[in-house]
C-alpha cells in the first residue's frame, strides 16, 4: 500500500479520510497492539513470579514447628526470591524482544516494504543457530522451569544422579555442586534427568543406638528419651529443631545387639550435627543408667576378650 500524499491540488476530504483509514489506521493499530500484548505479557510474568514466591513462603509456614524455622530459613528463602525476579526480569526482556520483533515486521509489511529476503536470511541463520545451539536452548529451559518449580536452591544437598552435593551456585544454564570430598561439579541443567532433594524445607536426622542384647530395653528407651526430651528443652537447639525427637524404638536385633532409632525433623542441612550431639548425650546417660553396649566380636588388636 503507498503511504504516498496525493496531489494537493485534486485533494477533498473524502480523499484524506480513505486515505488515513487505510494504512496509517493500520499502523498505528498494530503498535497499539503491540503495546498491549507487552504490557499483558508482562502482568502475567509478574503474577506467575509472585505465584512462586508466595508458595514458597507458604510451605515455609506449614512446615511443622515452623515458627523456630522461618528465622533460620529466612536467608534461603531471600535468594528464591531473588532467582525467581531475576528469571522474571529475564523473561520480560525476551517477550519484549519478541513483541517488539513481531511488530516492527508487521508494520514494514503494512508500509510495502518487501520481507522476502530478509526473512530468508534470517531463517537461514536461524537454522545454523538452532543446529548450534540448541543443547543451550535446552539448559535454558530446564533451568527456567526448574526455579519456577523451586526444585533446588542454594544450600541444598541434592542428588542428580551423577554426583550428590552441596548446591553453591544456580543459573539458568549450570547448576554448580560440592561433594563429600571437596571437589566441584558443573552440571548442565538441560543434562539433569531427576533430582533427589535431602535438604528442601526440612531435614531428617537419623541416629542408631546399639546395646547389648541382654539389656534392659526398656530402660534404655526411657533414658533416651529423657535425653532428647532436655535435647528440646535447650535453647542452643532452639532454632535447630523442629519439634521433639521422635525415639521410634527397636529397629533391628541382629549380632547380639539391639538397635533403638531416634528420628529428629530439623532445619535444612543441619541435622549432621544434632546426630553428633545426640550421639554424645545418649553415651554418657546410657553410660550413668549402667546400660552396657554390644561386646565385640573379636579381641581388640590382639587383645583378650572383654568380659
Amino acid at each position: 500500500m503507498d503511504l504516498s500524499m496525493p496531489d494537493v491540488s485534486a485533494l477533498t476530504w473524502s480523499g484524506v479520510g480513505d486515505w488515513l483509514v487505510g494504512t496509517p489506521l493500520l499502523v498505528i493499530t498494530v503498535l497499539v497492539v503491540g503495546v498491549i500484548a507487552r504490557f499483558v505479557l508482562h502482568r502475567l510474568i509478574n503474577r506467575v513470579v509472585a505465584t512462586a514466591t508466595s508458595k514458597r513462603a507458604e510451605r515455609l509456614t506449614n512446615l511443622p514447628g515452623a515458627g523456630r524455622a522461618l528465622q533460620a530459613v529466612g536467608v534461603a528463602n531471600t535468594r528464591h526470591v531473588q532467582r525467581t525476579q531475576t528469571m522474571g526480569a529475564l523473561l520480560k526482556s525476551i517477550t519484549t524482544f519478541v513483541v517488539g520483533g513481531i511488530t516492527v515486521l508487521t508494520v514494514l509489511s503494512l508500509v510495502g516494504i518487501p520481507l522476502g529476503p530478509m526473512l530468508a536470511s534470517a531463517s537461514v541463520g536461524g537454522v545454523a543457530l538452532a543446529f548450534g545451539a540448541q543443547s543451550l536452548v535446552k539448559d535454558f529451559l530446564s533451568g527456567v522451569f526448574m526455579i519456577v518449580e523451586d526444585q533446588y536452591g542454594v544450600g541444598d544437598v541434592i542428588d542428580t544422579g551423577e554426583v550428590i552435593g552441596t548446591v553453591e551456585n544456580v543459573s539458568l544454564r549450570v547448576t554448580q555442586l560440592r561433594d563429600a570430598n571437596g571437589m566441584t561439579w558443573y552440571v548442565r541443567n538441560g543434562e539433569i534427568i531427576r533430582i533427589g532433594n535431602k535438604t528442601q524445607g526440612w531435614s531428617t536426622a537419623l541416629v542408631d543406638i546399639p546395646i547389648a542384647y541382654d539389656q534392659d530395653v526398656e530402660k534404655a528407651i526411657r533414658t533416651i528419651r529423657e535425653v532428647v526430651s532436655g535435647l528440646d528443652d535447650d535453647e542452643a537447639w532452639k532454632d535447630v529443631l523442629l519439634e521433639e525427637p521422635n525415639v521410634a524404638g527397636v529397629e533391628s536385633i541382629a549380632n547380639g545387639a539391639i538397635t533403638i532409632r531416634i528420628i529428629a525433623k530439623t532445619v535444612a542441612n543441619e541435622q549432621f550435627g544434632l546426630q553428633r550431639e545426640m550421639r554424645e548425650r545418649i553415651k554418657l546417660a546410657l553410660d550413668r543408667a549402667g546400660v552396657r553396649s554390644p561386646q565385640t566380636l573379636m579381641p581388640p588388636y590382639g587383645g583378650t576378650q572383654p568380659q
